[in-house]
């Protein structure tokens, strides 16, 4: 079983270097304290970003996810925008990368005087992490798709734990994984308080019905730059799409699913709590915006958007 973080080792990774707090590092030497606030208590924002033809696709919405999720958990960054976008270039440099490269661009509040929650025992130093490595997603999971799977654990509201901010405190979306991967399923399908389906636990969930493309309102479900992106591309496209409040029966009958995220884009799904999806994979529309996904990459790329 796989999920869609799914990829193959790269053996060019082992010799790339880390940005760690403005210094560029063998990963060996990549360390942190233990009294760093992410390691104590996952406090912190980050951002997946992925490398394209020479650029960070889509730059400017990742780094407004990342500012907006630190202002929000009242974290300062210690970096204008503009010098994390620095950061971020001067990591690829160093690297001599410029396609088919993941970026993962971690923020915490840093090191502490004492393993405790209080975010005033901070020492006023963010520790900022960059790590740039070749993966690509597997091929294989174009065909294959994802098996999902219901979980028990919902998502929550804003006012519980807002899952549009990236944040480094995961533990509920590892609970979600790990019932799925018992069921002997790939990710977990993931509802919303009320009972009505939401996300997965790393990915946002698209299905289709009937040519229309259906996915939850958005009130609690990740904050994905690529749903957004899906979203646009619908509209543009002129095929039917419908935000709303869905329950698993209609989810069960569906003629395809797929899930989106930075890493694997667009990524078919198989089969719900073992009820197999009928389209061939990939299924015609997310076959369709699969390559109108990647076309948009590409334009993105040459920076005429």
């Amino acid at each position: 079983m796989a999920g869609s973080q799914d990829f193959a080792d790269d053996p060019r990774n082992a010799d790339a270097r880390i940005y760690l707090n403005g210094a560029l590092v063998k990963r060996g030497d990549a360390l942190v304290s233990v009294l760093d606030a992410g390691f104590v208590l996952g406090d912190g924002v980050w951002e997946g970003l992925r490398v394209h033809n020479g650029r960070v696709l889509f730059l400017d919405a990742h780094i407004d996810r990342l500012y907006s999720g630190a202002r929000a958990i009242a974290l300062d960054i210690g970096l204008s925008p503009t010098e994390m976008k620095a950061a971020i270039h001067k990591t690829l440099d160093a690297n001599g990368m410029r396609h088919g490269v993941h970026m993962r661009l971690m923020v915490t509040r840093g090191p502490k005087k004492a393993p405790n929650q209080d975010p005033r025992n901070a020492l006023g130093k963010p520790t900022i992490v960059i790590i740039a490595e070749y993966k690509e997603p597997s091929p294989a999971i174009v065909s294959k798709g994802l098996s999902l799977f219901t979980s028990t654990i919902r998502c929550t509201p804003a006012d519980m734990f807002d899952m549009r901010i990236n944040s480094h405190s995961r533990l509920a979306l590892i609970l979600a994984l790990n019932q799925a991967i018992a069921a002997g399923a790939d990710e977990a399908l993931m509802l919303d308080p009320n009972g009505f389906v939401s996300s997965c636990n790393a990915t946002n969930f698209f299905f289709v019905r009937g040519g229309e493309v259906c996915t939850s309102s958005g009130d609690f479900c990740f904050n994905g730059i690529t749903r957004q992106n899906i979203i646009a591309l619908c509209r543009n496209e002129s095929i039917p799409i419908r935000l709303g409040s869905f329950v698993l029966g209609d989810v069960y009958n569906a003629d395809e699913a797929f899930v989106t995220g930075t890493f694997g884009g667009v990524t078919p799904v198989r089969a719900i709590d073992g009820r197999a999806l009928p389209a061939a994979l990939p299924g015609p529309l997310t076959k369709r915006l699969r390559e109108r996904y990647a076309a948009l990459k590409d334009v993105e790329a040459a920076g005429v958007l």
